[in-house]
């Protein structure tokens, strides 16, 4: 009994917990905090994204919440299986390592394929998603029904500081606009207040910031590149939490228990 105590109970062992306790606390963290940004996505900034008339964007967020849940039961299995000592469970916890780590490396390469595949086309697509912003917001602002495609418009042109999908000029085509003696609409304005619309200079208006596409299309890039950072760095987590799932449940491989 003493020599097993005195096995289970080394050096190496005890920092190879340690070790594998604290990677699953980082690993648990990184997975709420891409489920914090797939809710706030959702909650925040799903109204005036689904503008785009384009269901990628929130279908990001749920894939975003989706493994934020997944990665945060697998560090739960992790604190578990270490603290526990269990064999079979760290097995089952560095197959999921694996399985997720496999997962992110497949979909980053089908990302990569896919883009160079459709390079030619990507601006088309670009062009249909401006096309869209822009007959949205000429056809559905201020009209029966469509309180919200109005509220998410306003809040969109007052959020970025923009006005119209290109540019200012996009909103003379618009009825409301035409029959209500405004040139824009009132969130267009650099100090919003009552009827402020009725004037289009510089000075009072997004006119020369650029349109509200643009900056959307930049916040998605960004976004995008958070991601990648945060994707990459999950990713260097896992290969060291496989590395110390192994040399732990070697350790623990010598033990009879």
């Amino acid at each position: 009994m003493e020599a097993r105590g005195e096995k289970t109970h080394t050096c190496g062992t005890i920092c190879l917990k340690y070790l594998l306790f604290l990677f699953n606390i980082l690993f648990w963290l990184a997975g709420g905090a891409v489920l914090a940004v797939g809710v706030w996505t959702l909650v925040e900034k799903s109204d005036y994204i689904s503008l785009l008339n384009s269901s990628f964007y929130s279908a990001s967020a749920y894939i975003l919440i989706a493994a934020g849940v997944i990665v945060i039961v697998t560090g739960i299995i992790g604190c578990c299986a270490t603290l526990k000592e269990m064999k079979s469970l760290l097995i089952v916890y560095l197959c999921l390592l694996l399985c997720i780590f496999l997962l992110e490396l497949v979909a980053g390469v089908l990302a990569y394929v896919t883009y160079q595949e459709c390079f030619p086309f990507c601006y088309q697509l670009d062009e249909e998603l401006r096309q869209n912003l822009k007959v949205t917001m000429q056809q559905k602002y201020q009209q029966p029904g469509g309180e919200s495609i109005t509220q998410a418009v306003d809040k969109l042109q007052q959020e970025f500081k923009c006005c119209g999908s290109h540019n200012s000029s996009d909103w003379a085509d618009n009825v409301w606009i035409q029959t209500n003696e405004r040139l824009v609409p009132d969130s267009c304005c650099k100090t919003r207040t009552e009827l402020c619309g009725r004037r289009d200079h510089p000075s009072n208006i997004y006119k020369v910031e650029g349109g509200c596409i643009m900056k959307l299309e930049e916040f998605i890039l960004s976004q995008l590149y958070i991601l990648s950072a945060v994707g990459i760095g999950i990713a260097f987590l896992q290969l060291v939490g496989m590395m110390f799932t192994c040399c732990l449940h070697r350790n623990l491989q010598e033990d009879p228990y």
